[in-house]
Formats: C-alpha cells, structure tokens, sequence
C-alpha cells in the first residue's frame, strides 16, 4: 500500500513538472540549432534572431547578413502521403538564388518503406543554387524535377514547397528584384446564369476544351533530348506516329460546359457534390499512355498529373475523383479514360485565371529506377463565359481562412460518409453489449464468436483497411495543441479517429480503458487472434507469476510518462521514441517497412503467442495513458461472487490479461472488459457458486438468498438502493 502511494504521489508530481516544461512547436526557431549556418550559406558563421513581421532569419558571416533562412512550412501549408507537412529549411540571398537547403523533419511513410532517408536529403540538398527570379518568370517551370521512383508525390511536394515558399519570402523581402504579387485588377467571376448547352465542336472550337496530343515519335525525341543514355535505349513501342496520348481538359463547373460533356443528370451530381468555392475539371484521355496511372489505387494521390496555377499547384487525392461513363455531347469522340476531379476551396483556385494541367510521362530505366519528362496542357476560360470586370471590394473577409479550413474537413466527413457509419454501427453495438452484458454473456460458445468475429472486424476494418489506429501520439499532439492555440479543425481531419477518441472518452467514464483497449484497437485485436490460432496449435501458454505479473505493469506506465515529457521538450523527437508502438508498422503500413521495425513488430506477437496480449499488459503507452484517469469511471459493471477470491480462483486463473488479484478484485487499470469473467459467472460447468446453487435447486428446489445469484454489486447501475448499504 505505502508503494502504491508513493507511485500515485510521483505521477502527480512528474506530471506537474512535465506541464510547466516550456514547449518547442514545428518552427524555424526550434530547426535552426541544428543546421550549421555553413550549411546555408558558404563561410557562414552565425544566425540572427528570427524576424516577427516575416518569419525569416538572417545567415551571418562575419556579423554581415549574407542570406535569409526560411522554414517552407511557414510559408505553404501543402502536405504529401503522411497528411504532414515537408519541413524544409533553406535560405535566399539577395539575388534570389537558394543558398542551401536541408530536410529537417518528414512523416512520409513512403519513405519509411523502403527509400533510404540519405537519398532524400541528397535530393532536398540539390535544390542549392535555384533562381528564382527564373522560376517566377516561368511560373515554377524554371528547373528540371528530379524524381526519385516510389516517392513521385513526396517529391513534387517538396519541389512546390521550396519554389512558393521560397517565391513568397523573395518577393516579402525584395530579393532579387522582385516584388510582392498584386493582382492586375479586380478578380473576374464566372457567369452562372448561362445555362444553356452547345456541341463539341464548338466548345473545342472556342477554347472551352483544350487538347494535348503526343505521338509516339515526339515522346521518344523528347527523352533523346534528355540524353539520359539509359531512357534512350529503352523506347515507346510502336510506330513514331501512333497516339502515345490525346488528352482533354475541360473546366465543367462552368454550367454551359458541364451540361454539354457531362449531360443533365451528371451535371446536377456534379453540382451537387461540389461544397463552396470547389471547382472541377474533365480529363479526357485515349492512347497508350494513362494520365492515371495506378499510384493512386496504392497512396490515394494521382501522381501523374497537377494543375498548376501562379505560384499554387493541385494535386489530387482519390477522393477527388469520379470516374464518367461517357461525353454527353453526340458529336464528341470515344475516351478510354474520363475522370472528374474536384478543386478544393482551400486550393484558392481562380477559374478565370490561365491554368494549366501537368502531366508525368515516366519511363522505366531498371529494376525499380525510372526517368520523368513534364508535358504542360494550357487552359484558360473564354471570355464569353465571364462577367464583366467588378470594382476591387473594399472589405476583405477575415473569416475565409477558418471557413476553407472548415470546408476541408466538412468535405473529408462527406467523402468517409460510409467508414463513418460503419464505425458507429459498431460502436452501438459494443455499446449494447456492455449495457446488456449479463444477457450478452449468457452462452458461452454464442459470446466466444461473437467476440471473435467483432475483434476481426476491427482487425481488418478499423485497422488495415481504415487505418485509424489510435496511437499516443495523438495525445502527445493535443497536448501541444493545447499548449501552442487549440484548434478543432486538425483534429476532425480524420473522422474515424475523432470519432473513436470522442467514444473512449465517453467510455472512460463508464467502464474505464476496456472498451478501446479489449475491442477497438487494431493491434490489441491481432494479439489475441494471433494467440487464439497458437492455441488451437496447441502452442504452450505461459502464465507469469503473479509478483512478477504485478511487477512489470509500472513499465507501460513509465515509458508513457517518458514519451509524454519529451513531447513537452520536442515533438518529432517523441514521434521518434513512439516507435516504440508497432501500430505504424503492423497496422498502418502492414509491414511493409525497414526491416529492424518488422523484426520488432514480429517479436512482440511471437512472445504474444505464448503470453497473451503481452505488448498490451506491460509495454503499451497508449494503454497506460488511458489506464490513468481509468479509476474515474462511474460505475463497477463486472458482477463478483462474495466467494470470487476467497476461496475460488477460477477467473483469476483464467483471466486473459492476469487483471484478477488472487483476493478477487478486478484491477480497473489492467481489466480489457473481454467479459471472460462474467461468461464464468454464469458458467454451469465452472463456476462452483453456480453449481452449488444447482445442485440445491436440485435437491429442495430452493435458491440460497446467500449466494446473491445474479445479483449486480453495490455500485453497479442497476444495483437495487437496499443493496447499496
């Protein structure tokens, strides 16, 4: 008892501590103690503090300020696989030319699974020496882009964060002639009462479709020209004036365009799916080259083509797309490919603007190496489908901000529409059988299936197929949020997610950490479906000692408080360490990572075969954290026999997770709720209080009030008040 206080005291007081550490965010500030300013500018010596009005820092040689240093992620907010931004520090001069650069932190786990992390910095590095005076003349098109094959998307993140960020910080300094962008006039809209149809050949007559067309011949001389030897050995098949692609673009949340190519009903889905501010494009395609490719069906991004407009480049996820059955206009020709692809809000995308639409053609080289060529499809709006120039507004809307961010995750609920109510299906359903336990738990062999087909549906549906695996880093990430401005808008990004954090929170309070840890969580899932295949190989099991048992459950406790005071210190560093939760590599990536994290992953459901759910009951942060506030809960649910533990240890012995003291108490903090214990509470077979009562029954047909048969505890929700004293 006196060791059980003096833990409780020294939590209390670690975390007292850990709140009044000061914290360090994701910014410049934090980066800059670990570059060398050699590192960015030749001969450098020193940094100067950061400024307030632009969030740049000068690079100092000899005292002198020599370039200016910049945290991309300041400046653009585009963000590639992970969801993250690229954090890339570099710095100007005062030409306009990138002095040096450096990938200080990434999420990217296609860079975890299998592209070494030295490739990407050497890639980041080679932007040293790009004038930007150049880019801003040719739009960002002023230098060639390197891709690295398998990380297509976290490359041309990276090449848009440094050219717009960097465009921004040159032009908010004045660096190398350039000034900040103004708009030449008042922002045209689209005329929206046009609602009438055409043809095809008109609307490619005038401009409203514009076309691409590459022959075989013209994509083999272009990769000529590269005089990469290894793309020129290996050449398109096919005749030089065979189609390598014909693409159209089309811009058909203009309502004339639309109802021609899309037809009426199309048009109205289209309308009807696209939020405030969204537009969509037409992409057309035919030939033996696909503007699709197949990235997307593995990372969700369409790698091979970008609109790019200024500064500002879109790319576009799966759910952004819809897929046409066919051109609604009878004079057009056949497509192979028609897709839809949604323009978000926060894209600040001006339809009466020239755009244009990028496209990859990429070429194997070897193995897994392959070499890019960019072909630019132009696009601007006829005049026609315009209104006439407006007077600039006079009141700027200082609320356009928060609503895009809010239209993001509005948008990001409505596409997850049916993972979102397949979640609370089953969140309802776990949420009846705790209510209705005693009746849930009444057949044994109907309850065992019932529990191991739930826990499947987790494994496979929360877990690999939705990848919402809740993880401490999530609350290592509120924390700083609370610490840095609380925002709702980063946390309902993922809905499943959000949705599971605001369930166990309201499951805390009822039951404690069981509902999440003994049903929701993927990996918990996977431990004990592993172990019930090793039983029934009849692998042997082995049932620690109860002083040993006893012994190792502080450790999940201290790894979190571990984990919780170094976020307080630095946040990605504690990413780092929360590797020390297989969740990312069993359940996020599926395995599919470096070797030492699969080894890893691997050992624990190795031991997990022959001890059950061992990374849950002694090493799992996240199953500590929510273990902490587990003693609030309301109410005791697991109904207990005066004779559990004196002298019956049968649910203690066959307790999962060894929760059970040898007296008889559940332990609130290491209990998973499986419900095993009140399967046995009502067990003909096992039960000794329920055979006794049986075999009275039996013999005088009488039930013994002592026995309380049935009866819920003191503290349960259905106790009865006479009960209660």
């Amino acid at each position: 008892m006196v060791l059980k206080r003096a833990a409780e005291f020294l939590l209390v007081l670690t975390l007292s501590c850990l709140l009044a550490v000061a914290a360090r965010a994701d910014s410049l500030a934090s980066f800059l103690p670990d570059i060398a300013p050699s590192d960015l500018a030749p001969g450098a010596d020193a940094f100067g503090p950061v400024r307030e009005d632009v969030k740049v820092a000068p690079v100092l040689k000899g005292g002198e300020p020599v370039a200016w240093a910049f945290l991309t992620s300041d400046f653009v907010g585009t963000t590639g696989y992970s969801g993250k931004p690229i954090h890339v520090v570099a710095a100007i001069d005062a030409d306009a030319v990138l002095t040096g650069v450096k990938l200080v932190a990434h999420s990217e786990p296609i860079v975890l699974i299998g592209i070494p992390n030295s490739k990407m910095v050497a890639l980041t590095e080679g932007y040293k020496g790009l004038d930007l005076k150049r880019e801003a003349e040719t739009g960002g098109e002023g230098h060639d882009l390197d891709i690295i094959s398998g990380a297509t998307v976290t490359i041309m993140v990276i090449d848009d964060s440094l050219v717009r960020a960097g465009l921004k910080v040159a032009r908010a300094l004045g660096l190398g002639g350039l000034s900040p962008a103004t708009p030449e006039g008042p922002r045209r809209e689209i005329d929206m009462d046009q609602t009438g149809t055409s043809d095809w050949f008109t609307l490619s007559g005038d401009g409203s479709v514009r076309r691409m067309t590459l022959d075989i011949g013209q994509v083999n001389a272009a990769f000529e020209a590269t005089g990469d030897a290894r793309a020129i050995k290996r050449p398109e098949p096919g005749a030089p004036e065979d189609t390598f692609i014909d693409m159209h673009l089309a811009l058909v949340s203009v309502p004339e365009i639309g109802r021609t190519l899309l037809g009426e009903a199309e048009y109205t889905n289209l309308v009807n799916w696209l939020e405030p501010g969204e537009q969509a494009i037409l992409v057309l395609g035919r030939g033996a080259y696909s503007f699709k490719g197949s990235g997307y069906v593995r990372g969700g991004i369409f790698d091979r083509i970008q609109l790019i407009q200024g500064d500002s480049a879109v790319r576009f996820f799966d759910r952004q797309q819809r897929r046409l059955g066919t051109v609604a206009a009878e004079d057009a020709p056949a497509f192979s490919e028609l897709d839809l692809f949604k323009i978000p809000a926060d894209a600040e995308f001006d339809p009466a603007a020239p755009f244009r639409l990028q496209l990859l053609v990429q070429r194997a080289v070897g193995a897994v190496e392959k070499s890019f060529l960019t072909f630019d499809l132009g696009y601007r709006l006829p005049e026609r489908f315009l209104l006439p120039a407006a007077a600039p507004a006079v009141i700027e809307d200082a609320g356009d901000e928060a609503a895009a961010k809010a239209a993001l995750w509005q948008r990001i609920w409505k596409d997850r529409t049916v993972e979102i109510g397949i979640l609370s299906a089953m969140l309802l359903l776990l949420t009846a059988t705790f209510f209705f336990q005693f009746q849930a738990t009444m057949n044994a062999r109907v309850f065992y299936w019932f529990r191991i087909a739930y826990l499947t549906a987790t494994l496979f549906f929360i877990g690999w197929y939705a990848n919402a695996q809740l993880s401490v880093v999530n609350l290592m990430a509120l924390a700083g949020s609370l610490r840095t401005g609380f925002s709702w808008d980063a946390f309902l990004l993922d809905p499943l997610v959000f949705i599971q954090w605001f369930a166990v929170a309201a499951a805390l309070i009822f039951w404690g950490r069981g509902a999440y840890c003994g049903w929701l969580c993927p990996f918990g899932a996977l431990q004990e479906l592993t172990n019930k295949v090793a039983r029934a190989l009849r692998l042997p099991q082995w049932t620690l000692p109860w002083g040993l048992n006893e012994r190792l459950w502080p450790v999940k406790y201290m790894i979190f408080l571990g984990l919780f005071g170094l976020s307080f210190v630095s946040i990605p560093l504690a990413e780092t360490y929360a590797e020390v939760e297989p969740f990312k590599t069993a359940i996020i990536l599926k395995f599919m990572r470096d070797w030492p994290f699969v080894v890893f992953a691997l050992l624990l459901l190795l031991i997990g075969l022959f001890i059950e759910r061992f990374y849950c009951r002694y090493l799992c942060p996240l199953g500590a954290a929510l273990a902490i506030p587990a003693r609030i809960r309301m109410f005791d649910w697991l109904r207990r026999y005066k004779d559990c533990g004196n002298p019956c240890q049968t649910c203690a012995n066959e307790c999962p997770v060894q929760a059970i003291h040898p007296t008889g108490e559940i332990n609130p903090n290491e209990c998973i709720t499986c419900l095993h214990c009140q399967v046995l509470y009502q067990s003909e077979a096992k039960c000794p209080v329920v055979i006794r009562q049986i075999k009275r029954r039996a013999r005088t047909g009488t039930v013994d009030p002592k026995l309380n048969l049935g009866h819920p505890p003191a503290n349960h929700p259905n106790a009865k008040p006479q009960e209660a004293s």
